[in-house]
């Protein structure tokens, strides 16, 4: 073999090389935004162990489903880990909840570890893939915001922001003018720093920079849309003898299976869309109202129809340069001790912060030009779903085969649409329960066992 022959050859292969790797780097991008969601399995008790009440020792496999910036907020926010472990497992039993009756059923069963949690199936951009990333942007959203009024997490506490608005009056008859019959008090679940720790958290690697990672940022939004719309008032009485003379209100995250069924009805209706280049206008109709400003110290629109505010601002309120009313017995409740911390400097200067929330600033436009555009709380997708009637490993889909299905249904739960046509078997079981409860005193449940037998289907 002559010089130039082999020098053609190096070539070749030094060429081949290049693309594979880039073919490589390609595919794992296409799901960077979602490996923490495997926090859901490696995190257990046995690998969360507490070295004291303000660290937390993260397990090897746990830190491998992070990414680099996700590791800094759980080591800048104490406390935040357990919050995090707890709302991506709400994220899976609310979707198999949700899916239960459905061709496809959530599942988990194939996960691997280091790989994606839910299977192959998000690398498509079907309307499955945006609800997946709704409710576990919802459920961190939720479970952050409710550990931070338990006290769970150190660098927040409860919302005390409601406590500084003008008093409220009633207008019911015979109450005096001007004298409000309750007040602001308790404990409000700080909804605030749950959604700005969202976007930092479950946002990061999705730069808005393709259609996809704007179709994901875009269903973030709207399951942290719904867990704000849904916060709800909540009051106790106080009084002599249980009268109502004065009553004391905060503010309430809802259940999150209400949250999970408004979700399930926007992915019923979910709009699949195309990308277009205008800007979301300010003051649109899809905007929600602002988080609290005292939340995380930055007041911050939850709509991306909404402008974010100008770079200065932005850096302004970051830093705490505008003082926040807070209550007056307490501390401020959301100074965060730890120089790190994510209402800090989380965001490194004010170039960044522009560039970073320039991201939310797109309008994403339905592929049928009848349609309306997608508001906020909407889960938008880019392709057709597959049918899910057949194992398919390539995209982890489990397949029908050995479900059981309704019968007398002629819904998506029916053996008709279950079974996709392949038929079923039935069988009549024997089904041992518990029955008859009782109280004994003190302190047992006695019950007995019950002998039924079911008929149950089966798709072939």
């Amino acid at each position: 073999m002559d010089l130039l022959t082999f020098g053609r050859i190096a070539s070749l292969l030094i060429v081949c090389l290049y693309l594979s790797k880039a073919e490589s780097k390609h595919k794992s991008g296409r799901g960077r935004g979602s490996m923490w969601w495997g926090i859901a399995k490696v995190g257990e008790p046995n690998n969360i162990s507490p070295i004291s009440s303000s660290i937390m020792y993260m397990d090897p496999a746990i830190h491998s489903t992070l990414r680099r910036k996700q590791r800094r907020l759980v080591r800048d926010n104490p406390g935040v880990l357990g919050a995090l472990v707890k709302g991506a497992n709400l994220a899976i039993s609310e979707c198999q909840h949700q899916f239960r009756n459905r061709r496809w059923n959530c599942s988990t069963r194939n996960f691997l570890r280091g790989k994606n949690l839910f299977g192959k199936i998000v690398d498509r951009g079907c309307r499955e893939t945006g609800f997946i990333y709704a409710i576990t942007s919802a459920a961190v959203t939720h479970s952050v915001a409710r550990a931070c009024s338990e006290g769970s997490i150190e660098s927040c506490t409860c919302d005390y922001s409601h406590q500084s608005r003008s008093p409220q009056t009633s207008a019911q008859a015979g109450s005096v003018a001007g004298v409000r019959d309750w007040e602001w008090g308790g404990c409000s679940d700080n909804i605030g720093f749950g959604f700005k720790f969202s976007r930092e958290f479950v946002d990061t690697g999705e730069r808005g920079r393709n259609l996809r990672e704007k179709m994901n940022l875009h269903n973030n939004e709207a399951g942290r849309a719904h867990v704000q719309s849904e916060m709800r008032q909540e009051c106790k009485c106080h009084g002599m003898s249980g009268s109502c003379t004065v009553k004391t209100c905060w503010m309430r995250l809802a259940n999150f299976r209400v949250i999970g069924d408004n979700l399930k009805d926007r992915f019923d209706g979910a709009s699949r869309v195309m990308m277009t280049n205008s800007i979301r206008p300010s003051g649109s109709a899809n905007t929600i109202a602002n988080v609290s400003p005292n939340a995380v110290g930055i007041t911050t629109a939850l709509s991306p129809n909404a402008v974010i505010p100008n770079n200065y601002d932005t850096d302004r309120m970051l830093n705490d340069e505008q003082p926040i009313k807070h209550h007056p017995n307490m501390a401020s409740p959301n100074s965060l001790p730890n120089p790190h911390s994510i209402s800090r400097n989380s965001i490194r200067g004010r170039q960044r912060q522009g560039k970073k929330n320039n991201r939310y600033h797109f309008q994403l436009k339905p592929l049928n030009p009848d349609h309306k555009p997608p508001g906020i709380k909407d889960i938008v997708y880019l392709e057709p779903s597959p049918s899910f009637c057949e194992k398919n490993l390539r995209l982890g889909i489990q397949g029908t085969h050995g479900r059981q299905c309704n019968d007398t249904s002629i819904g998506v739960d029916g053996c008709d649409l279950m079974c996709c046509g392949r038929g079923y078997r039935t069988q009549e079981v024997i089904v041992v329960e518990r029955c008859a409860c009782t109280f004994h005193w003190c302190c047992e449940v006695k019950c007995k066992l019950c002998r039924t037998k079911k008929t149950i289907h089966t798709c072939l």
